[in-house]
């Protein structure tokens, strides 16, 4: 397994969910519905965690950049 792969597999896994949570915030919030969490609350938990998910996409190309030299 290639140095970096996990980490960058997480990230879009992260990546993912965070584009999900996002979108449930933006119809939630259009639609004015309250459903787990306020509309801001799932707005915000997807650019958190997408955040999170870009930070290590990155830790993970760094890391193989640094493995192929």
């Amino acid at each position: 397994m290639p140095v970096g792969y996990r980490r960058m597999m997480v990230a879009r896994i992260g990546a993912a969910v965070g584009f999900v949570c996002g979108t449930l915030g933006l119809l939630a919030g259009l639609m004015d519905r309250t459903w787990k969490l306020w509309p801001s609350g799932w707005f915000l938990g997807g650019s958190v965690v997408t955040l999170v998910a870009l930070f290590l996409l990155l830790d993970g190309a760094i890391a193989s950049q640094k493995a192929k030299h």
